[in-house]
């Protein structure tokens, strides 16, 4: 590890897209977000929610500007959406994705020893079942010959609204009669039966043997889209197989408070920093 972090920079970015890689419906893009300074910087890996049916790489840019002008290379990647291909083709691209940072870090002056990885919503749900089996075969599909010698770990893992569980999501959704939330999850869980092997909860409840990186959940106090209450029992089910969980609270917000503007976004930044940066310090020393 030669890169070392400051979480209170203000650096000055570049940003441009890339080619990330080319699957069967279209091609995928990765969004570069490079501080520009000495470096090397330690790198992240972005991925985006939009219940694994919608979105792109271009959907967490606030956040991921405010990290790479404290001294991060950040990248954000496209995945598969489910009408594309169901699970776990998403969880591919994250696995892939790990090992192609890993591989380009030093091209952007990012340092592949720091890599690690934030993740929002269905994001959240896809780079915990990529960071908790790193070396799953089903999830190292895609080959690369510039990753051949690279595996899929990741340093830490930070989440905003995390889908922990997926099955207890989809019960609130019905409750809610949130029929588009239903349509999703059906699509992305085909055949019906992966809901429970892909279910980061009953991972952890099955006792599978699992790699466990520190791992930081911020929730919204009122998100009645995912819980509160599925985040507390994942937390303690994460700490009780050995994790270490961070868990904060932000009080009165709901499922998507990041994307506005205001004291609470600028909340999650600096959370989200000061966990990095702790992590990264930790790896630091390990060293």
């Amino acid at each position: 590890m030669n890169s070392t972090y400051n979480p209170a920079n203000e650096l000055e970015i570049k940003v441009w897209d890339v080619e990330f890689r080319r699957a069967r419906a279209r091609t995928l893009m990765a969004r570069i977000y490079q501080p520009q300074g000495d470096g090397p910087f330690p790198a992240v890996l972005d991925l985006h929610g939009g219940a694994w049916n919608d979105k792109d790489r271009t959907a967490n840019a606030p956040m991921d500007e405010k990290l790479a002008t404290s001294g991060l290379l950040v990248v954000a990647i496209d995945l598969t959406l489910a009408p594309e291909a169901p699970y776990p083709a998403s969880v591919q691209d994250a696995n892939y994705g790990v090992r192609w940072l890993k591989a380009k870090a030093r091209e952007w002056n990012g340092d592949p020893a720091t890599v690690g990885a934030l993740g929002s919503s269905s994001g959240g749900h896809v780079m915990e079942l990529a960071a908790m089996r790193p070396r799953d075969p089903r999830y190292a599909a895609h080959s690369s010959s510039e990753a051949r010698d690279l595996d899929a770990t990741v340093a830490y893992l930070a989440t905003r609204s995390p889908v922990s569980d997926p099955l207890v999501r989809f019960g609130q959704a019905e409750k809610m009669g949130r029929e588009e939330m239903i349509q999703n999850t059906r699509i992305y869980f085909n055949p019906w039966e992966t809901i429970h092997e892909a279910n980061p909860q009953e991972i952890l409840d099955r006792r599978e043997p699992v790699t466990l990186p520190p791992l930081l959940i911020m929730q919204g106090e009122l998100d009645d889209n995912v819980l509160p209450a599925v985040q507390e029992e994942f937390a303690a089910s994460y700490r009780a197989a050995g994790g270490h969980c961070e868990l904060e609270i932000f009080a009165g917000c709901e499922h998507m408070w990041v994307a506005t503007p205001g004291p609470q976004a600028d909340r999650a930044a600096e959370v989200v920093k000061d966990f990095i940066a702790r992590q990264l310090s930790a790896l630091s020393r390990a060293a």
